[in-house]
């Protein structure tokens, strides 16, 4: 899940921006800090340009033309389950969530930043048992336990599996992150039919394939990533592309 923070005061924004992060290095969660930002221009443009569920923890009173609230209710446009939390001095402001059909998860006030700091923590907790508990009803999803931490990814983001020069461990590429983790590739190639073993270094998610080229045998991916396929596997990638 990618997190967002817009906050025009700047220690404000330094503030929430590393309670989230030490929280999502203690706890080992499957997020990041994808945008801390006092414009909110920059958030609807990076929202728009991907497909996202994201945490919002965005300031009210922001000093520009639009405020949080009106933000918020942009980013509903794009992200119609994300998680929004209004951030604020003005507590008196929230009606305007309700006039703006903008559907908050939490108000946080400004005042007690003991108390902000916990519940941004419990934000991020319900926010991330939301998101895990709707991907896992909607979409087919790779999980895998690596020590403490449980990585996840729908299949349609997966581009390829290779082997890691690290014992025993496999690269995981997604359209916006590599992950390694203990595992086989013969265990991955038989989770579904969109995974082909192509090589015996690789397994390609099919549907994610752009062109090949078979002088090269090179697996061009649709980011632009490449992968390879020995010649024993590309009569049968070529057959399953058909």
């Amino acid at each position: 899940m990618e997190i967002f923070i817009c906050e025009d005061d700047k220690k404000q924004k330094e503030r929430i921006t590393k309670y989230i992060k030490d929280y999502i290095m203690i706890e080992e969660l499957d997020m990041r800090v994808a945008l801390s930002t006092d414009n909110p221009d920059e958030i609807i443009e990076y929202v728009q340009s991907n497909n996202i569920n994201g945490l919002y923890f965005l300031d009210v009173d922001l000093k520009h033309e639009k405020s949080g609230i009106v933000l918020g209710a942009e980013i509903r446009k794009y992200d119609s389950r994300g998680s929004i939390v209004f951030v604020t001095t003005h507590s008196e402001l929230t009606y305007l969530t309700f006039l703006y059909k903008v559907e908050a998860l939490d108000y946080i006030i400004k005042d007690d930043f003991t108390d902000i700091q916990k519940r941004v923590i419990d934000c991020i907790k319900t926010a991330n048992e939301r998101y895990m508990s709707n991907q896992n009803e909607t979409k087919k999803r790779f999980q895998i336990k690596s020590g403490d931490k449980v990585i996840s990814e729908e299949y349609s983001n997966i581009l390829f599996f290779e082997t890691s020069p690290k014992l025993h461990k496999i690269v995981m590429h997604t359209d916006q992150r590599q992950v390694e983790f203990y595992g086989k590739l013969k265990e991955i190639e038989e989770l579904d039919d969109c995974f082909y073993r192509c090589h015996n270094s690789f397994v390609v998610n099919i549907e994610n394939i752009a062109n090949i080229d078979k002088k090269t045998r090179e697996i061009t991916m649709e980011n632009g990533e490449v992968c390879f396929a020995s010649s024993r596997y590309m009569k049968e990638l070529n057959n399953l592309l058909k």
